[in-house]
């Protein structure tokens, strides 16, 4: 499913032109990572890559989490010249979400292998964020937070975590608490998982979501329609196949805590479960993009917060689902310039 989604939702990212190219994996050590739980992350690092420049007053930095199981190397090769916008006036900032296996994860920790790396929230994503810009590069301040599905849910998360420490805020096919039906598919995938034969309690040897990535990725990421009109039989049984015989594309654990902290995001938990409260905390220009054929991120509390904000909202409805953002890119695209103003 991640790979699927990286491919056809990079090509969004790709209309981000930067003046600078990427700069290679970076890594900020955090140390031992409190997290809202009160457990912590031990020796936790964060990843993240820089493009453009930051200019004399410091005051052009853009923030780009990345979406579920993404990383920034995905995003170094979408952001690519010759798109329709243009952001060379700005200092990219793409970070690594916990759990994505290049920040700390499951997959990576040497001292909290596998399951015995503790659970986290979109929350903590953010405040790891906020230690790499403000501890790290040195930043009190972001020109905006801009974020895809997951990244879009951190986005969210920002605006009420750090009300003050941007201008603006653009949270795409995102939410900031996930719907009913939402829950119910993504437990529905940590299910898979945990009741496959090959997972043994996090301690596999052979991938278990590499059939279930497919599936849930053919039934949840576009429409019925859609993906009627754009896949043959055949290539269904062939992509199975592959599936049964390859490696898998995404670090079962990893997925688990990150699909976790999905399922646990709500902006308003810290407010007394009052979104009214929430969404009156918040201090940035937002603009909420939405699908209203998201089978994915279902739109309705993305669309109930951009209200109570008086916030922008820019409602895409064609066939494509999650994907809209990508079967209308150029409209997107045009909508992001015209918000950020540059």
């Amino acid at each position: 499913m991640t790979l699927t989604r990286f491919v056809v939702l990079s090509s969004l990212l790709a209309c981000l032109v930067l003046s600078a190219v990427a700069q290679e994996q970076q890594f900020a050590d955090l140390g031992d990572f409190k997290l809202a739980s009160g457990e912590a992350i031990r020796d936790c690092r964060i990843g993240y890559r820089t493009f453009g420049r930051l200019n004399e007053n410091r005051s052009n930095a853009i923030l780009f989490p990345t979406w579920a199981n993404g990383t920034t190397e995905q995003l170094k090769s979408a952001i690519v010249p010759g798109g329709s916008l243009d952001l060379s006036a700005y200092y990219v900032i793409a970070v690594d979400a916990l759990g994505n296996g290049v920040s700390s994860s499951p997959s990576n920790s040497r001292l909290q292998p596998r399951m015995s790396f503790p659970r986290f929230t979109i929350r903590d994503m953010v405040e790891s964020q906020h230690a790499l810009l403000t501890r790290v590069l040195h930043l009190d301040h972001l020109e905006a937070v801009i974020g895809m599905s997951m990244g879009g849910m951190q986005t969210f998360q920002w605006m009420v975590s750090y009300p003050g420490f941007m201008d603006q805020a653009i949270p795409i096919v995102g939410s900031p608490r996930l719907a009913p039906y939402d829950l119910m598919h993504w437990q529905t995938q940590i299910d898979a998982i945990v009741n496959h034969a090959a997972w043994k309690n996090g301690e596999y040897t052979e991938n278990p979501t590499r059939v279930a990535e497919v599936q849930f990725g053919a039934l949840l990421l576009t429409t019925p329609e859609h993906y009627n009109a754009h896949t043959t039989r055949q290539q269904v049984f062939e992509q199975l196949e592959a599936a049964k015989r390859g490696p898998g594309s995404v670090d079962a654990n990893n997925k688990i805590r990150q699909v976790q902290a999905m399922i646990a995001l709500d902006v308003s938990d810290t407010f007394g479960g009052s979104m009214e409260a929430a969404a009156a905390a918040v201090k940035a220009k937002v603009l909420v993009v939405v699908s209203r054929t998201d089978h994915v991120v279902t739109p309705l509390p993305a669309l109930e917060f951009a209200r109570r904000l008086g916030a922008q909202v820019l409602e895409l409805d064609d066939n494509c689902g999650h994907l809209a953002p990508n079967c209308e890119q150029k409209r997107v695209a045009e909508a992001v310039h015209r918000f950020l103003g540059r």
